[in-house]
């Protein structure tokens, strides 16, 4: 056994399971609910992307800021840990595996997984934009796909790392239950109050200092905003910055941001993970 065969074990366990068929249903019908209930502002509308489309990913970003983190985390979180709990974790090392095998064959395998539900769910809307639609811009749409991929990808990465060094399978889903509430409310949270502490509850004319927006741009959830404006400018217009922000990070900075915390995330807990003691 290697990192092919962990990758291929973890791939058709997960397929077989009734929770990856019950997420990848639940996304489609997510995906496509916002889809039907699409608005575009009117400032979008000299864009020479389709009003249609830009109204149909502006809905997107709903399911997509929201939904895909707490799918990425709920395939993830248990993917070592609950092997741990049964004891098949043993079992798997005593072959010829490596823990580097362990963890990285954990996070391409339930990648593999969310990336097919994403797909699924996006399959779908095309359809619907393709069959309803007068004029569909398909690039920005297929850009936008792979750009939701990466920012699942990036939550599997963060639940596999937490799966890695916690202890048993209970402790991870609270872990993971509380993480996803930091990166969706807590961290805007933890900057209101920064915000309140350092220049007042209502920002002053010059904006916001840049460390502020900074801390801000550096919550995944915040990152794949700017990276969305990166790779479909119109955006700029449909999405707002940090109020009276006086500083504004780089839209490429979003790809960076979402690439460090999925290095980061498997280095830790792969570096936690090669030094624990396996019961």
């Amino acid at each position: 056994m290697s990192l092919p065969a962990v990758v291929r074990k973890d791939v058709k366990e997960s397929i077989r399971s009734k929770s990856f068929l019950a997420t990848t249903l639940l996304f489609v019908l997510v995906s496509g609910f916002w889809a039907a209930i699409q608005h575009v502002p009117r400032m979008a509308s000299n864009s020479d992307v389709p009003t249609s489309t830009l109204a149909l990913l502006n809905s997107m970003g709903q399911p997509m800021a929201f939904f895909v983190p707490l799918l990425g985390l709920a395939i993830s979180y248990g993917a070592i840990v609950g092997e741990r709990d049964s004891g098949s974790l043993k079992i798997t090392l005593g072959l010829p595996n490596s823990r580097r095998d362990i963890v990285l064959g954990k996070f391409i395998g339930r990648c593999a997984v969310l990336s097919v539900a994403i797909l699924s769910g996006y399959a779908v809307v095309a359809a619907f934009a393709l069959a309803t639609y007068e004029s569909f811009a398909a690039t920005e749409f297929a850009l936008y796909t792979v750009l939701t991929v990466f920012y699942g990808l990036v939550y599997v990465a963060i639940g596999i790392g937490f799966s890695s060094v916690m202890t048993s399978q209970y402790t991870a889903f609270g872990g993971a239950v509380s993480l996803y509430a930091f990166f969706q409310l807590g961290w805007d949270l933890v900057m209101a109050v920064l915000q309140t502490i350092t220049v007042g509850y209502v920002p002053p004319d010059s904006g916001a200092p840049p460390w502020l927006i900074v801390v801000h741009a550096l919550n995944p959830t915040a990152a794949v905003g700017y990276a969305a404006r990166a790779i479909i400018p119109t955006f700029d217009a449909l999405m707002s910055y940090p109020v009276s922000a006086s500083f504004y990070p780089p839209k490429w900075a979003g790809f960076a941001i979402l690439a460090a915390w999925l290095v980061l995330s498997l280095g830790f807990g792969y570096l936690r993970f090669q030094s624990m003691e396996i019961m």
